[in-house]
């Protein structure tokens, strides 16, 4: 990337990064490290035209959801069990990965050339940190 004078990093975090809760001292730890890098970098890597940014994860529809689903409540229909752990979610929902991806689309090319050293919460408003 440096030799080519172009370069875009996305780091994936959790939105605990921002907001860890009571109960994960250990993986707040390295989300923090997580973000933090993504700050530093952003500074370091600009002047060869690197950008680095993070998307922090919500609650997102996906594989893990759909195995949770299966151990824990067979019994229900999916979109209940997934309408009932968005609760907390301001839009009333989990996300799509489409939803994700299409952050994930929008910085690497020109639309995304003055993003760098920044977290972006793709969480549907649910995370308190900013």
């Amino acid at each position: 990337m440096k030799a080519r004078k172009w370069g875009r990093i996305i780091n994936v975090l959790n939105v605990g990064a921002k907001a860890p809760p009571a109960a994960s001292t250990p993986t707040s730890v390295s989300r923090a490290a997580g973000m933090a890098l993504t700050k530093v970098n952003g500074k370091r890597r600009r002047p060869h035209n690197i950008l680095v940014n993070a998307m922090l994860v919500g609650l997102i529809v996906s594989d893990h959801w759909v195995k949770r689903h299966a151990a824990k409540a067979p019994e229900t229909d999916f979109d209940a069990f997934t309408h009932e752990l968005a609760g907390g979610v301001p839009l009333g929902r989990m996300g799509t990965a489409e939803e994700f991806a299409n952050l994930a689309c929008f910085l690497p090319p020109s639309q995304g050339s003055y993003i760098t050293g920044t977290a972006i919460n793709v969480d549907g408003g649910r995370s308190p940190g900013l």
